[in-house]
């Protein structure tokens, strides 16, 4: 069984129709994906969520839920100080969303500044794959972020697997030029990538997605995913330079894509890590994805994702 860490911040999340009715529900673009992850692998992958929360009940509570999902919660670092951020998204009439955070003092923009990160370290170099995404950078100090840098290159020499989601917010950084020092490095080392164009474009301005293969190659990434909204995926290797694009079925009727980009990325790292074929396991994040963006909220009901479980057994 592969083991993955996941690291990054879970959130409160409100959503609903301005100055209208709001749903209290929960999410993040991080623990969105490892919820998605172990629904659609089932126990053929050994999923440990990494972050920091309080000791509040809104904090026992979310992480219980987690647990119920199928994470494992034994690395999920309490903060007495510190409560969960929070966001706020509002949907337009064709499912585009909008959203507004209160998260600068969230236990998670400290995890690395907690007591018993050490432990989590130390975790870490057991563990078959690491994914993060730029917001799990972003939300940082800087001097946390460049702490964490230097640790997932050293778990990068030490055979750990690096993969990682741009997932471009630019209110979360300072400017560009720090984006793109954060993300220049951690490419650098990085096993899997999985983009979305469109933040490459705004972050690096590559004006096809071909383009943006070849410098992700430059940089030092080994495999890489472009995700490209309704035209499906592009997947490349750096070792043979090749790309082939694996098309996406359109679904009758979008509701929500507020996870759309996480939900592919489970469905992916589903079939990634059980070793299925790399264009198999896109149309795996497409399907995931398709369904996602059909409900409202992060995390939809995991009625709506019950047929959809990835494993080596049910593929063959």
């Amino acid at each position: 069984m592969k083991r993955i860490a996941i690291i990054g911040e879970c959130m409160i999340e409100l959503n609903g129709a301005p100055f209208g009715a709001m749903q209290q529900t929960y999410g993040g673009d991080s623990l969105n994906t490892a919820v998605y992850l172990a629904r659609t692998a089932g126990e053929a992958v050994n999923i440990d969520y990494i972050t920091a929360m309080g000791t509040d009940a809104l904090s026992r509570g979310m992480v219980a839920r987690w647990q119920q999902e199928g994470l494992n919660t034994d690395h999920v670092l309490r903060d007495e100080q510190r409560q969960p951020g929070l966001y706020l998204i509002q949907l337009d009439e064709q499912g585009e969303r909008t959203f507004l955070y209160w998260r600068n003092q969230s236990a998670a923009r400290y995890l690395l500044q907690h007591p018993d990160f050490d432990t989590i370290a130390a975790h870490l170099a057991g563990c078959d794959l690491v994914y993060l995404s730029g917001i799990s950078l972003a939300i940082l100090p800087a001097e946390d972020r460049a702490r964490l840098l230097s640790l997932l290159k050293s778990l990068s020499q030490q055979g750990v697997a690096i993969a990682f989601d741009s997932n471009y917010r630019p209110a979360l950084w300072q400017d560009l030029e720090e984006t793109r020092a954060a993300y220049g490095e951690i490419l650098s080392f990085t096993e899997l990538a999985l983009l979305t164009f469109d933040d490459e474009q705004a972050i690096w301005g590559d004006e096809v997605p071909e383009a943006a293969l070849s410098r992700l190659y430059r940089q030092g990434v080994k495999k890489a995913v472009l995700k490209l909204g309704a035209e499906g995926c592009l997947y490349g290797e750096a070792a043979s330079g090749q790309a082939e694009l694996i098309g996406t079925t359109p679904v009758a009727r979008v509701v929500d894509t507020t996870s759309a980009g996480d939900a592919f990325n489970a469905g992916f790292l589903a079939g990634y890590l059980q070793d299925l074929p790399a264009a198999e396991s896109c149309r795996q994040g497409h399907r995931l994805a398709g369904i996602v963006i059909q409900h409202k909220g992060a995390i939809i009901p995991a009625s709506a994702t019950a047929d959809v479980l990835f494993t080596t057994t049910r593929n063959a």
